[in-house]
């Protein structure tokens, strides 16, 4: 009986060396065998060793060569494994030490997660000129591009005779309809209005430059005198960086606008040294549509120049309802300049539902001016260019309009004015249904008197960027070009070429060509419809639907009824559709209207599709959740979010966004970037 043990070595040696061992040593030594082991009369033991050369591993690699080329032959290839981004570190987080930025198009709020409420500031900033005689440049505040067309007045008015239509056809709660006030009868009034000086001195002045600083921030920036060398930016405009061909509007200039607004708030107003930064962490909210290229960069701005350690990025309408402790609702958001309308459900946006509109509160304030110009308005000193008339415009319709139909008739008002280096006046003023008429606007947008202009956008499909290769756009073109391959490779062991000479590709036939361009257009199809895993993959009616959709809305402007209800139609259930319409959340200060709630309900119910007012059983909309102020909601939200656990998971640390850049968002965003 004999034993072979074969042991491979990879011992540097050129030859191949077979050696045998006989254990004859208990009989030639004398000695006894050790216990347990039969002795050498018995059997010997042959121990074969091969040793492995160089020459055999050169033809073992030369193997794998060969079939490797037969896989690219066959169109298998390698794939292209990027650099594997490490799993979002676990550690315990104080929620003092994180600061939720909430930036919107005309006020910042900030503040850290553990406030009661965050801190305000206009988000404005006056810079110093470099030379002297340089022109002064100031971004309007109500005045936009669109309204010095030729058709603009003509759709204004059609816009306000709509309105007036509406008005007059609804009855009040004790059914009797309302009497129609010309304004004509209020302008009788107002036009012999003369003011009366409450004081000679307002106590207001300009801010003093006599330092000349670089640049002043907030109240100081809109207190600056017209007459000194400053020019006034406002950094973000309808939810974007505001990127236009005047001075300052580059992308470069946008973003340190924005730099030096946020520390000037975190140093003065948070008490927090720039230097302990790195010590804090940053929740930063965008919009439901975002622009990647400027979340991009504000992200770099934060992790990079600022200094904070780390940056969560979440979506506006999302935090809303963590603000207003939803799990699931139609977030209608009516800011200054913008109106996002999302369907949100368990803390996810349905990409489908996103919805902007380019107008806000401060187009209903611009006309509201109109409407009361229109009856006589006392204070003719009154100009929209003005920022600081403006922000008197602003006071005065929060003051006084309104979305209650049983308010009608002639009504008195009263209102000051503290102007700088001016006494301070009282104005008497007598308004009708302009107070009625201007809030209706955002239902009419026609009224605005905007012509040429995109009033609506919807959520487009990423155009990629050149330092995240490795996105959806990549694995889609890699995802075909494997279904191609794979679907030539089974053809070709169902149909084999019965000749043809070894290594000659085949040739397809006419039908089989067919199919491959028609699976190269699939694919392409797919692309179009790219969506996250958290969402539906769309079929190729619904990417029909949504081109249709784009084409139709994009460039008309639509109310928010209107808005709202093509936002839910888009979601992909009817079990969603019937959330969303039980519950509309409303937030932002553009809608701050008594009555608005009663108002958008009751345009909501009559316009519903019939198939679910049997399945609805109450549109609720939410105006003032937990009685809170409907523009610190979302703010609030981010300040959840950040004592969520599973926030840890989203964190974006500085080093690895110094290492892998913008696909950072991708990987950690709760959302599809």
């Amino acid at each position: 009986m004999a034993v072979i043990l074969f042991i491979k070595s990879q011992l540097p040696v050129d030859r191949r060396s077979t050696c045998q061992l006989q254990s004859s040593s208990p009989v030639g030594g004398g000695t006894e065998p050790k216990a347990g082991l039969p002795t050498a009369s018995k059997f010997s033991v042959i121990v074969i060793i091969i040793i492995m050369t160089q020459t055999d591993r050169d033809v073992e690699n030369g193997r794998d060569r060969e079939k490797d080329k037969e896989k690219e032959q066959r169109g298998v290839k390698r794939p292209i494994v990027p650099a594997t981004v490490p799993e979002p570190i676990q550690e315990q987080i104080q929620a003092n030490f994180i600061v939720v930025i909430h930036p919107g198009s005309k006020t910042l709020r900030m503040g850290r997660a553990t406030d009661t409420l965050p801190i305000t500031v206009p988000h404005v900033i006056a810079r110093r000129h470099k030379q002297p005689g340089q022109p002064r440049y100031e971004d309007q505040c109500l005045l936009r591009e669109g309204l010095n067309s030729a058709d603009s007045n003509e759709q204004r008015q059609n816009g306000l005779k709509m309105v007036d239509q509406v008005i007059w056809s609804k009855k009040m709660s004790n059914g009797v309809r309302r009497t129609p006030v010309s304004a004509e009868q209020a302008r009788l009034y107002n036009r012999q209005i003369r003011p009366a000086v409450l004081d000679p001195n307002s106590k207001v002045n300009w801010t003093n430059t006599s330092q000349q600083p670089e640049y002043l921030v907030g109240e100081e920036a809109l207190y600056v005198n017209p007459t000194d060398c400053y020019s006034i930016h406002w950094p973000i405009c309808r939810g974007h960086l505001n990127i236009h061909s005047g001075p300052g509007g580059s992308l470069t200039a946008a973003l340190v606008d924005l730099e030096t607004i946020w520390s000037y708030a975190i140093q003065k107003l948070l008490e927090i040294p720039l230097k302990d930064l790195k010590y804090y962490r940053c929740i930063l909210l965008i919009p439901d549509i975002y622009n990647r290229q400027h979340v991009k960069e504000v992200v770099n701005m934060l992790l990079v120049k600022m200094g904070f350690s780390a940056v969560v990025v979440h979506q506006e309408s999302v935090c809303a309802t963590f603000g207003s402790g939803l799990s699931s609702a139609c977030v209608v958001d009516v800011g200054d300049q913008k109106t996002s309308i999302c369907c949100v459900e368990d803390g996810v946006s349905h990409r489908s539902s996103r919805l902007c509109l380019a107008y806000g509160g401060s187009d209903v304030t611009r006309c509201f001016f109109w409407l009361m110009q229109r009856a006589g308005f006392p204070y003719r000193e009154c100009q929209l260019s003005n920022k600081l008339d403006c922000v008197l415009l602003q006071q005065l319709k929060e003051s006084f309009c309104h979305l209650d139909q049983d308010i009608s008739g002639l009504q008195d008002h009263e209102f000051r004015t503290c102007l700088p280096t001016s006494p301070v006046l009282l104005y008497q003023l007598r308004l009708g249904d302009e107070k009625l008429q201007a809030p209706m606007t955002l239902f009419y947008p026609a009224a605005f008197g905007i012509v040429g202009q995109k009033m609506t956008s919807l959520l487009h499909r990423s155009q990629g960027d050149a330092e995240d290769p490795h996105d959806e756009h990549f694995l889609l073109t890699t995802q075909s070009k494997q279904d191609q391959s794979s679907k030539a490779t089974t053809d070709r062991k169902l149909f084999p070429k019965s000749a043809g000479f070894e290594g000659e590709s085949n040739i397809c036939d006419p039908s089989e060509k067919g199919n491959l361009t028609q699976d190269l257009e699939l694919g392409h199809g797919q692309a179009e419809c790219l969506v996250s895993g958290a969402d539906a993959e769309e079929t190729s009616s619904a990417l029909l639907s949504r081109k249709t959709a784009m084409t139709q809305f994009e460039g008309k402007a639509l109310g928010v009824d209107k808005a709202v209800l093509h936002s839910i139609d888009s979601c992909s259930s009817d079990e969603t559709k019937r959330k969303m319409y039980s519950c509309i959340l409303v937030v932002g200060g553009g809608l701050l209207f008594h009555g608005a709630q009663e108002f958008l309900q009751h345009r909501i119910l009559n316009k519903m599709p019939p198939s679910f007012r049997c399945l609805v059983e109450n549109v609720d909309v939410i105006t003032r959740p937990k009685d809170m102020d409907p523009r610190v909601i979302a703010w609030k939200g981010g300040a959840v979010l950040a004592c969520l656990d599973t926030t840890q998971e989203l964190w974006i640390h500085q080093r690895e966004w110094q290492r892998f850049g913008v696909r950072m968002l991708r990987e950690r965003a709760a959302f599809v970037w």
